[in-house]
């Protein structure tokens, strides 16, 4: 009897001790600035992420993406604008991104890591050190 109090005793605290796999980074978020909000799909094998909305679109709903670097993207808009793309991994991290700025025209290498169901963060860089994270929060 004693020994199967100290089983279940060791098999609780395993199980206590493993972190919870989060869960599937598909859906809306939150970002931290200008009001925005990304929904990430699925593109074949990959994440990938549009902007849906944000205090500039809310504004003008034909705002357009005037920062690129590439003068011959400045005339489309930033809604549903392709902001992620080739993200590859998971099942809590995925890696070798492209993650584009719109608020300075760039575009960086990036990860995009699952804290919990609800709670991404995502990383891009120029190269590293020189990187910059951003923590987002699911809506939908």
């Amino acid at each position: 009897m004693k020994i199967k109090i100290m089983l279940a005793a060791a098999a609780l605290t395993g199980a206590l001790a493993t972190p919870a796999l989060a869960g599937d980074p598909t859906g809306l978020w939150q970002t931290p600035t200008n009001g925005g909000q990304v929904r990430i799909a699925r593109c074949g094998q990959a994440l990938c992420g549009t902007l849906v909305t944000s205090d500039h679109i809310r504004a003008d709903a034909n705002v357009r993406d005037q920062r690129n670097r590439d003068s011959a993207q400045r005339n489309r808009t930033l809604r549903n604008l392709p902001m992620l793309t080739g993200f590859t991994g998971g099942p809590t991290e995925w890696r070798n991104g492209s993650v584009y700025n719109p608020a300075d025209g760039g575009t960086y290498r990036g990860t995009i890591t699952m804290t919990n169901d609800n709670t991404l963060r995502l990383r891009g860089c120029i190269v590293a050190p020189l990187c910059k994270t951003q923590t987002w929060t699911r809506i939908q």
